[in-house]
């Protein structure tokens, strides 16, 4: 399929992980991906990859920590063909603890990065789309931001902003045949997961225990359905929050 040939697709959080695995698949189906990532090393060799393999891409460095740095990514892909078509808003990171064992700065930068940074690449994309009569943006949630597991208030909580923003920016901007969707995984296998799994003593056999479909998600299959959701095909899909779970249940 290239249901993204011609148009210019913008992936943060691409160095890696779940973030890779969805640039690779807008370029594999014709889009020009904007590879960012605060990783700018990372950034540059899935764009590397990505050309190896035939397809179109560039790496933008950036820290999405920064509002600057937000505005400067969206103008810096604009300029590139004069369009955006499909923003995902994939960075994120994931503070453990509770209340009482985080600290301020734990609390602080998983709003900074998890939702102040789609705060600001949304604003920043907005015009741009609403010129081109309509676009396509995908978030990154997570099940734990509908049901939350324990241990992890910062990160459920800022996950479950990216919920409720999604559904508010798609009821104020579907008029302007712009579609903000996010998607929900639960335990994908990437190396954020493997770190936490070596923290706690487990394996991913473990995990995949707990999981009725029998193992924990695919970086792959998380990109899959961003690709869907992004393309036309999905084209009456907007304000949902797609879990992609193995029909796992928190706690």
């Amino acid at each position: 399929m290239k249901r993204f040939e011609h148009k210019v697709a913008i992936v943060t959080g691409a160095g890696g992980g779940i973030g890779s695995a969805i640039a690779r698949r807008l370029a594999e189906e014709g889009a020009l991906v904007v590879v960012t990532d605060v990783n700018g090393e990372a950034a540059a060799q899935v764009v590397s990859d990505i050309v190896t393999g035939g397809g179109k891409a560039k790496a933008i460095a950036a820290d999405m920590a920064k509002k600057d740095a937000c505005f400067g990514l969206i103008e810096q892909a604009f300029a590139l063909q004069g369009r955006i078509d499909v923003l995902v808003n994939n960075a994120g990171i994931n503070r453990r603890g509770n209340l009482l064992s985080l600290s301020d700065e734990d609390w602080d930068v998983s709003f900074t990065v998890n939702l102040d940074s789609m705060f600001h690449l949304c604003r920043a994309v907005l015009p741009h789309m609403i010129a081109a009569g309509g676009g396509a943006i995908v978030n990154t949630a997570s099940q734990w931001g509908l049901y939350p597991a324990p241990n992890h208030i910062a990160y459920n909580t800022t996950k479950a902003a990216v919920a409720a923003f999604t559904q508010n920016l798609a009821r104020d901007y579907a008029p302007d045949k712009i579609r903000v969707n996010a998607v929900c995984p639960g335990e994908i296998h990437t190396p954020m997961l493997e770190a936490g799994v070596k923290r706690s003593g487990r394996t991913i056999a473990d995990l995949d225990k707990l999981v009725p479909f029998g193992r924990i998600g695919k970086p792959d299959e998380v990109a899959a359905l961003v690709a869907f959701l992004a393309s036309e095909e999905a084209a009456f899909m907007c304000g949902s929050l797609v879990e992609i779970t193995g029909a796992q249940a928190v706690g």
